[in-house]
Protein backbone atom coordinates (compact mmCIF):
# COMPACT_ATOMS: atom_id res chain seq x y z
CA UNK A 1 0.00 0.00 0.00
CA UNK A 2 1.15 3.48 -0.86
CA UNK A 3 -0.04 7.06 -0.66
CA UNK A 4 0.69 9.17 -3.72
CA UNK A 5 1.60 12.81 -3.16
CA UNK A 6 -0.38 14.76 -5.75
CA UNK A 7 0.65 18.14 -4.32
CA UNK A 8 3.10 18.53 -1.43
CA UNK A 9 1.66 21.77 -0.07
CA UNK A 10 3.78 24.62 1.22
CA UNK A 11 6.22 22.40 3.15
CA UNK A 12 5.62 18.77 4.13
CA UNK A 13 8.00 16.37 5.87
CA UNK A 14 7.87 12.89 7.36
CA UNK A 15 8.14 13.01 11.16
CA UNK A 16 7.95 10.73 14.17
CA UNK A 17 8.93 11.41 17.79
CA UNK A 18 12.55 12.00 16.81
CA UNK A 19 15.94 10.54 17.66
CA UNK A 20 16.79 11.54 21.25
CA UNK A 21 20.02 10.54 22.90
CA UNK A 22 22.48 11.58 20.18
CA UNK A 23 23.26 15.15 21.29
CA UNK A 24 26.84 14.15 22.19
CA UNK A 25 27.31 13.35 18.49
CA UNK A 26 25.88 16.71 17.45
CA UNK A 27 22.58 15.15 16.33
CA UNK A 28 19.43 16.84 17.63
CA UNK A 29 16.16 15.18 18.60
CA UNK A 30 14.11 16.55 15.69
CA UNK A 31 10.69 14.89 15.23
CA UNK A 32 7.21 16.41 15.22
CA UNK A 33 7.12 20.05 16.28
CA UNK A 34 3.65 19.76 17.85
CA UNK A 35 4.00 16.42 19.56
CA UNK A 36 0.54 16.43 21.13
CA UNK A 37 -1.20 16.83 17.75
CA UNK A 38 1.12 14.22 16.26
CA UNK A 39 0.31 11.63 18.95
CA UNK A 40 -3.41 12.30 18.63
CA UNK A 41 -3.34 11.71 14.86
CA UNK A 42 -1.71 8.32 15.39
CA UNK A 43 -4.12 7.39 18.16
CA UNK A 44 -7.10 8.17 15.92
CA UNK A 45 -5.97 5.57 13.35
CA UNK A 46 -4.89 2.94 15.92
CA UNK A 47 -1.13 3.42 15.44
CA UNK A 48 1.53 3.43 18.15
CA UNK A 49 2.17 7.01 19.30
CA UNK A 50 5.52 7.21 17.49
CA UNK A 51 4.52 5.87 14.06
CA UNK A 52 5.80 8.08 11.25
CA UNK A 53 3.29 10.58 9.87
CA UNK A 54 3.29 13.75 7.77
CA UNK A 55 3.86 17.24 9.18
CA UNK A 56 2.25 19.80 6.86
CA UNK A 57 3.06 23.50 7.15
CA UNK A 58 0.09 25.78 6.37
CA UNK A 59 -1.77 23.03 4.45
CA UNK A 60 -2.02 22.63 0.68
CA UNK A 61 -1.24 18.88 0.71
CA UNK A 62 -3.14 16.54 -1.64
CA UNK A 63 -2.83 12.75 -1.24
CA UNK A 64 -4.26 9.90 -3.34
CA UNK A 65 -4.88 6.44 -1.88
CA UNK A 66 -3.94 3.26 -3.78
CA UNK A 67 -6.16 1.06 -1.58
CA UNK A 68 -8.65 1.43 1.24
CA UNK A 69 -6.77 3.62 3.72
CA UNK A 70 -7.61 5.17 7.10
CA UNK A 71 -6.09 8.56 7.86
CA UNK A 72 -6.56 11.32 10.43
CA UNK A 73 -5.69 15.02 10.35
CA UNK A 74 -4.95 17.04 13.50
CA UNK A 75 -3.19 20.25 14.48
CA UNK A 76 -3.80 23.57 12.73
CA UNK A 77 -7.40 24.21 11.70
CA UNK A 78 -7.71 23.73 7.94
CA UNK A 79 -10.54 22.74 5.57
CA UNK A 80 -10.51 19.14 4.30
CA UNK A 81 -11.98 17.76 1.08
CA UNK A 82 -13.40 14.82 3.05
CA UNK A 83 -14.19 14.21 6.70
CA UNK A 84 -13.09 16.56 9.44
CA UNK A 85 -10.24 17.32 11.79
CA UNK A 86 -9.50 15.09 14.78
CA UNK A 87 -11.33 12.01 13.53
CA UNK A 88 -10.63 8.96 11.31
CA UNK A 89 -11.22 9.37 7.55
CA UNK A 90 -11.58 6.43 5.14
CA UNK A 91 -10.12 6.87 1.67
CA UNK A 92 -11.18 4.47 -1.08
CA UNK A 93 -8.85 3.34 -3.90
CA UNK A 94 -8.09 6.32 -6.14
CA UNK A 95 -9.75 8.79 -3.77
CA UNK A 96 -7.93 12.01 -2.86
CA UNK A 97 -7.69 13.94 0.38
CA UNK A 98 -6.90 17.66 0.05
CA UNK A 99 -5.90 19.97 2.88
CA UNK A 100 -6.78 23.62 2.35
CA UNK A 101 -4.78 26.54 3.71
CA UNK A 102 -4.71 26.58 7.50
CA UNK A 103 -7.10 29.15 8.98
CA UNK A 104 -5.43 29.20 12.40
CA UNK A 105 -2.25 27.57 13.60
CA UNK A 106 0.67 26.58 11.39
CA UNK A 107 1.19 22.81 11.31
CA UNK A 108 -1.17 19.93 10.48
CA UNK A 109 -0.44 16.24 11.02
CA UNK A 110 -1.65 13.48 8.72
CA UNK A 111 -1.37 9.98 10.17
CA UNK A 112 -2.15 6.88 8.10
CA UNK A 113 -3.04 3.52 9.62
CA UNK A 114 0.19 1.48 9.49
CA UNK A 115 2.47 4.54 9.49
CA UNK A 116 4.73 5.94 6.79
CA UNK A 117 7.21 3.12 6.25
CA UNK A 118 10.35 4.91 5.06
CA UNK A 119 13.79 3.60 6.15
CA UNK A 120 14.83 4.81 9.63
CA UNK A 121 18.07 6.73 10.19
CA UNK A 122 19.61 6.43 13.69
CA UNK A 123 16.42 4.74 14.80
CA UNK A 124 14.03 7.44 13.55
CA UNK A 125 12.08 8.27 10.39
CA UNK A 126 12.05 12.00 11.21
CA UNK A 127 13.25 14.55 8.68
CA UNK A 128 15.85 16.78 10.38
CA UNK A 129 15.97 19.92 8.23
CA UNK A 130 19.13 21.24 9.93
CA UNK A 131 21.11 18.01 10.18
CA UNK A 132 19.88 16.73 6.78
CA UNK A 133 19.00 13.35 8.27
CA UNK A 134 16.04 11.14 7.49
CA UNK A 135 13.83 11.16 4.38
CA UNK A 136 13.88 14.18 2.06
CA UNK A 137 11.02 16.71 2.11
CA UNK A 138 7.87 15.43 0.40
CA UNK A 139 7.53 16.30 -3.31
CA UNK A 140 4.83 15.89 -5.97
CA UNK A 141 4.68 12.36 -7.41
CA UNK A 142 6.33 10.74 -4.40
CA UNK A 143 4.88 7.37 -3.38
CA UNK A 144 4.87 7.00 0.39
CA UNK A 145 4.95 3.35 1.54
CA UNK A 146 2.53 2.37 4.30
CA UNK A 147 3.50 -0.18 6.92
CA UNK A 148 1.42 -3.15 8.11
CA UNK A 149 -1.80 -2.21 9.87
CA UNK A 150 -1.60 -2.56 13.67
CA UNK A 151 -3.60 -5.27 15.40
CA UNK A 152 -5.69 -2.76 17.37
CA UNK A 153 -8.43 -0.60 15.89
CA UNK A 154 -9.28 3.04 16.61
CA UNK A 155 -11.66 3.32 19.54
CA UNK A 156 -12.98 6.87 18.96
CA UNK A 157 -14.47 8.60 15.94
CA UNK A 158 -13.88 12.17 17.14
CA UNK A 159 -11.46 13.83 19.57
CA UNK A 160 -12.36 17.54 19.81
CA UNK A 161 -9.56 19.89 20.86
CA UNK A 162 -9.70 23.43 22.22
CA UNK A 163 -9.09 26.23 19.74
CA UNK A 164 -5.62 27.75 19.67
CA UNK A 165 -5.41 30.99 21.68
CA UNK A 166 -5.45 34.21 19.68
CA UNK A 167 -2.75 35.70 21.94
CA UNK A 168 -0.45 32.84 23.01
CA UNK A 169 1.50 33.06 26.27
CA UNK A 170 4.44 30.72 26.80
CA UNK A 171 5.79 29.81 30.23
CA UNK A 172 9.54 30.17 30.81
CA UNK A 173 12.13 29.34 33.45
CA UNK A 174 15.30 31.46 33.86
CA UNK A 175 18.12 30.54 31.50
CA UNK A 176 21.78 29.96 32.41
CA UNK A 177 22.84 33.38 31.05
CA UNK A 178 20.07 35.55 32.44
CA UNK A 179 22.66 37.72 34.19
CA UNK A 180 24.19 38.69 30.83
CA UNK A 181 21.32 41.17 30.32
CA UNK A 182 20.83 44.56 31.95
CA UNK A 183 17.05 44.12 32.39
CA UNK A 184 16.21 40.42 31.85
CA UNK A 185 12.62 40.89 33.07
CA UNK A 186 11.91 42.93 29.92
CA UNK A 187 11.48 39.54 28.25
CA UNK A 188 8.32 39.10 30.34
CA UNK A 189 6.86 42.56 29.68
CA UNK A 190 7.43 42.66 25.91
CA UNK A 191 4.96 41.60 23.22
CA UNK A 192 6.93 39.91 20.44
CA UNK A 193 5.94 39.26 16.84
CA UNK A 194 6.81 36.03 15.02
CA UNK A 195 9.12 36.73 12.06
CA UNK A 196 8.55 35.22 8.59
CA UNK A 197 12.14 33.93 8.85
CA UNK A 198 11.02 31.31 11.39
CA UNK A 199 11.27 27.59 10.63
CA UNK A 200 11.62 24.21 12.35
CA UNK A 201 15.08 25.19 13.60
CA UNK A 202 14.03 28.35 15.42
CA UNK A 203 11.19 30.82 15.84
CA UNK A 204 12.63 34.31 15.31
CA UNK A 205 10.94 37.09 17.24
CA UNK A 206 10.83 40.81 16.50
CA UNK A 207 10.37 43.54 19.09
CA UNK A 208 12.46 45.78 21.35
CA UNK A 209 16.05 44.59 21.71
CA UNK A 210 17.21 43.10 25.01
CA UNK A 211 20.26 45.06 26.15
CA UNK A 212 23.37 43.11 27.09
CA UNK A 213 25.21 43.68 30.37
CA UNK A 214 28.16 41.64 29.11
CA UNK A 215 29.65 41.80 25.62
CA UNK A 216 32.47 39.25 25.81
CA UNK A 217 32.42 36.08 23.73
CA UNK A 218 30.51 33.07 25.05
CA UNK A 219 31.96 29.63 24.27
CA UNK A 220 29.41 27.33 22.63
CA UNK A 221 27.36 25.43 25.18
CA UNK A 222 24.60 22.84 25.10
CA UNK A 223 21.08 23.96 24.18
CA UNK A 224 17.75 22.23 24.74
CA UNK A 225 14.41 22.58 22.93
CA UNK A 226 12.75 25.79 24.09
CA UNK A 227 15.99 27.71 24.66
CA UNK A 228 15.55 31.45 24.07
CA UNK A 229 18.90 32.42 22.62
CA UNK A 230 19.64 36.11 22.13
CA UNK A 231 21.97 37.01 19.22
CA UNK A 232 23.70 40.43 18.89
CA UNK A 233 20.46 41.94 17.51
CA UNK A 234 18.97 41.56 21.01
CA UNK A 235 15.86 39.81 19.63
CA UNK A 236 15.28 36.27 20.91
CA UNK A 237 15.24 33.09 18.85
CA UNK A 238 13.19 30.22 20.27
CA UNK A 239 14.99 26.96 19.47
CA UNK A 240 12.51 24.34 18.28
CA UNK A 241 12.35 20.85 16.76
CA UNK A 242 15.48 20.93 14.55
CA UNK A 243 17.59 23.24 16.72
CA UNK A 244 21.39 22.82 16.93
CA UNK A 245 22.68 20.95 19.96
CA UNK A 246 25.00 23.81 20.95
CA UNK A 247 24.90 27.59 20.62
CA UNK A 248 27.26 30.49 21.14
CA UNK A 249 24.75 33.18 22.15
CA UNK A 250 23.45 33.62 25.72
CA UNK A 251 20.22 31.83 26.66
CA UNK A 252 18.07 34.19 28.72
CA UNK A 253 15.23 31.72 29.42
CA UNK A 254 13.82 28.33 28.42
CA UNK A 255 10.23 27.70 27.36
CA UNK A 256 8.55 24.88 29.27
CA UNK A 257 8.46 21.58 27.36
CA UNK A 258 4.66 21.42 27.70
CA UNK A 259 4.32 24.76 25.86
CA UNK A 260 6.44 23.82 22.84
CA UNK A 261 3.40 22.32 21.08
CA UNK A 262 1.71 25.73 21.24
CA UNK A 263 4.91 27.40 20.05
CA UNK A 264 4.92 25.06 17.04
CA UNK A 265 1.59 26.54 15.92
CA UNK A 266 2.76 30.19 15.97
CA UNK A 267 2.24 31.84 12.57
CA UNK A 268 4.38 34.62 11.07
CA UNK A 269 2.94 37.97 12.11
CA UNK A 270 1.31 36.53 15.24
CA UNK A 271 2.17 38.03 18.62
CA UNK A 272 3.39 36.04 21.62
CA UNK A 273 4.26 36.81 25.23
CA UNK A 274 6.19 35.06 27.98
CA UNK A 275 5.40 34.60 31.67
CA UNK A 276 7.24 32.88 34.51
CA UNK A 277 6.50 29.19 35.00
CA UNK A 278 4.90 28.52 38.38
Amino acid sequence: MKLEVVRPGFATTVQDLGRPGHAALGVGRSGAADRGSFRLANRLVGNPAGAAALEVTLGGLVLRASAVTTVAVTGARCPLSKGGLNGPITLWPGEELALGTAESGLRCYVAVRGGIDVPPVLGSRATDTLGKLGPPPVTAGMLLPIGPAPAVFPVVDLAPRAALPAEPVLRVTPGPRRDWFTAPDELLSTVYTVSPDSDRVGIRLTGPALARARHDELPSEACVPGSLQVPPSGRPILFHADHPTTGGYPVIAVVEEDDLDLAAQLRPGQTVRFRPAS
